[in-house]
């Protein structure tokens, strides 16, 4: 396989760059810790490394160093598409390069051949009650095949070491990044469609064959594309992420950390943003019974921060600039969805918002994230089921957390354990207590 051959090269570079760092500036500080980031969830602490993306304040996301608007222009795309191939992505993340039509060709018949889910996930899914959530079923389905997981064979038969683990882990990988939009489409279809399914097009890709099994027309194929891409990675620091990352440091296989990392994204505060912004449109429309002028939504928004809430989907974590992502959705509704009542509210706010948002003056960043887009264009497509919103993300965020765990163990990264500290402790260093540095 050449994707396999192609990493072993890259390995091979990066686990010297690895044990460099570690054994000549192992004692270098990256920064200074505050009690303030101890009890704050680790918000903007400098402890984990990925070379899969990084989120620059003021330029967005950036895979393997290129920006979305560079991804999208670079990477291959199907015949005739406007979105370039999930697959390629996938390489790209994976390998650090922008792959060659042929290269993004074998990813794609790989997937093809790995993407047949066993009967047996199925009969699970179908035996779970109605009222079940779509990602609850998601994760059980990743953990019921686990029994076919390469990785945890491997070691129950002593074949693994810290430099050949990558490459069982990586074979699950491909065995396992396939089937996700498989299973997704079909819990669809199982819970909104009366288990009505339909069979996958064996010609079609991987965003491509999802939006065909789901049963929606173009060009949701190619916002499918587009959204996987988009939502592919951010980071390690992020809950689903970094959950992946955390279970697999102990060496547990593919199967059992994306699961987790699935569940970790259930919360509200993490995949359920987009349903927010979704369901505060939706208000806003019915409440008005009409697209507002600027002055009227304007107004409306102040009422909104005034009763102290907020408007979902603006703000960031980190980002200090319009979320390229956002403009990247801006840029297909205008496309393909400008009449949409609700696509239009999203479109205007985003000409009034910002500076309602300045003028109140306690947003950090007053520009729109990806999440108060993206459920208008699902919703658009007839993807209005809030709670199969983070289902879609799993999918998407499965590339780049599958490509991060590939990656931590060719690069023998330790299980994750960080010390606690009690409150008393902080307190005492707070007094400057000099019996406090034992315990430090």
């Amino acid at each position: 396989m050449k994707l396999k051959e192609k990493l072993k090269e890259k390995i091979e570079t990066e686990r010297e760059r690895v044990n460099r760092l570690l054994k000549e500036h192992g004692d270098v500080k990256v920064g200074d810790i505050t009690i303030a980031q101890v009890i704050g969830g680790m918000r903007g602490l400098k402890v984990l490394v990925t070379d899969i993306s990084y989120l620059d304040p003021f330029e967005g996301i950036r895979y393997r160093g290129y920006t979305v608007d560079e991804v999208l222009q670079k990477l291959p795309k199907p015949k005739g598409a406007e979105m370039p191939y999930d697959e390629a992505q996938f390489y790209l993340l994976m390998t650090g390069d922008i792959p060659t039509e042929q290269e993004v060709q074998e990813i794609i018949d790989l997937f093809k051949e790995k993407r047949k889910v066993p009967n047996y996930v199925y009969k699970v899914l179908d035996s779970m009650p109605t009222q079940a959530r779509p990602d609850v079923m998601l994760a059980v389905a990743v953990d019921t095949m686990q029994q076919e997981s390469v990785f945890a064979k491997a070691y129950a038969e002593n074949k693994i070491t810290k430099q050949n683990a990558w490459e069982y882990m990586l074979e699950d990988v491909l065995n396992l990044l396939p089937k996700i939009p498989m299973i997704a489409a079909y819990i669809y279809r199982l819970k909104y469609k009366n288990n009505n399914q339909i069979p996958e097009n064996p010609d079609l890709d991987f965003g491509g064959n999802f939006a065909y099994m789901m049963g929606i027309d173009k060009p949701y194929d190619d916002f499918s594309r587009l959204y996987f891409i988009l939502l592919s990675d951010h980071e390690s620091g992020n809950v689903s992420a970094h959950t992946t990352h955390l279970v697999a440091s102990a060496w547990a296989d593919a199967y059992y950390s994306l699961a987790a990392g699935i569940n970790g994204l259930s919360g509200p505060l993490h995949g359920g943003a987009t349903q927010e912004a979704l369901k505060w449109f939706q208000e806003l429309l019915k409440k008005l019974n009409k697209i507002p002028t600027k002055e009227e939504l304007e107004q409306f928004c102040w009422d909104t921060l005034n009763s102290g809430q907020v408007i979902p989907g603006y703000g960031h974590a980190v980002l200090r600039k319009t979320d390229p992502r956002f403009v990247a959705q801006l840029e297909f509704g205008k496309k393909h969805l400008p009449d949409d009542k609700l696509f239009q509210l999203v479109s205007l706010l985003y000409e009034v918002a910002p500076d309602v948002l300045t003028k109140h003056g306690k947003a950090k960043n007053p520009w729109p994230n990806c999440d108060n887009i993206t459920g208008t264009i699902q919703a658009h497509y007839g993807v209005d089921q809030y709670e199969f919103y983070p289902v879609l993300f799993d999918i998407s965020r499965s590339m780049g957390v599958l490509s991060n765990i590939t990656w931590d163990r060719a690069l023998g990264y330790p299980i994750e354990r960080p010390k606690s500290v009690t409150l008393k402790m902080l307190e005492s260093l707070v007094q400057k207590d000099t019996t406090a540095k034992v315990w430090f």
